[in-house]
């Protein structure tokens, strides 16, 4: 009899995400999924029933926190890094949703021809926030492309976030709070308009550091600004709005 490979490798670990019993799989030494992914899950309108796109999974965080919070149906998520898309697959296969989450080892550009036509109702993404020539690339090759763009920008994300989703089709991205303008100026040139906006606060007396934004297929202009998002209150613990983020008890 053949010995079937062991779900997790030797450079992996294998987390309890503390909800809706999942778990994922992740590099001991590499990026590891943080508070951007949480937040992005929890910020995201898309329907039970939906079908959606993850631009950039990693392991497949975002399809997950998704699944256990009851939203989106069929999953097309899209990793370049074959290590990753490996480890993604597995976690999918672990946890019982290999059929609903289907994932992609190519870069986000080739989606509308990975998926032959077939169009999404929503898009999701925690993009790479570094910028070519202007911040410091890590030492290893798989945290460089998890962190940091390509020299196209991320504008090739976009456009072809825009082929692939239905008429008003939404598109939800965190991204650095003082770069807001930036990318609005770059989903515009792809025909997707901001609508909602929520901006994070580390704390009740520093600036905004992320920015939660919705943007739709070739809507009209007007953003719905919503109230802002504070992560630690004054005694330094997660805020109200945190823990039920993170599903924690209302009382510690």
């Amino acid at each position: 009899m053949t010995e079937t490979a062991p779900i997790c490798l030797a450079d992996e670990t294998l987390e309890d995400l503390q909800i809706g019993g999942y778990r994922i799989l992740q590099k001991k030494h590499g990026f590891r999924f943080g508070m951007d992914a949480v937040l992005l899950a929890d910020f995201a309108r898309i329907a039970p029933d939906a079908a959606y796109a993850d631009f950039g999974t990693g392991t497949g965080i975002l399809p997950l926190l998704l699944t256990a919070r009851g939203k989106g149906g069929r999953c097309e998520a899209f990793e370049i890094q074959p290590a990753w898309a490996d480890m993604a697959q597995r976690t999918m296969e672990m946890n019982g949703l290999s059929e609903r989450v289907h994932i992609h080892c190519a870069d986000v550009r080739g989606a509308p021809a990975a998926l032959n036509g077939s169009l999404v109702d929503a898009v999701i993404c925690n993009p790479p926030y570094g910028m070519p020539g202007k911040t410091m690339l890590p030492p290893e090759k798989s945290l460089e492309m998890a962190r940091h763009q390509d020299a196209d920008g991320l504008l090739p994300w976009l456009k072809s976030a825009h082929r692939i989703l239905r008429g008003k089709g939404r598109l939800s991205v965190i991204f650095p709070a003082p770069r807001i303008y930036e990318l609005m100026r770059l989903m515009d040139e792809a025909r997707l308009t901001p609508k909602r906006l929520r901006l994070v606060f580390p704390s009740l007396t520093k600036p905004a550091n992320l920015a939660l934004i919705e943007a739709v297929k070739d809507a009209k202009p007007l953003v719905e600004h919503e109230p802002p998002l504070i992560i630690y209150d004054e005694a330094g613990q997660l805020t109200r709005e945190m823990r039920r983020i993170y599903h924690m008890e209302e009382n510690p």
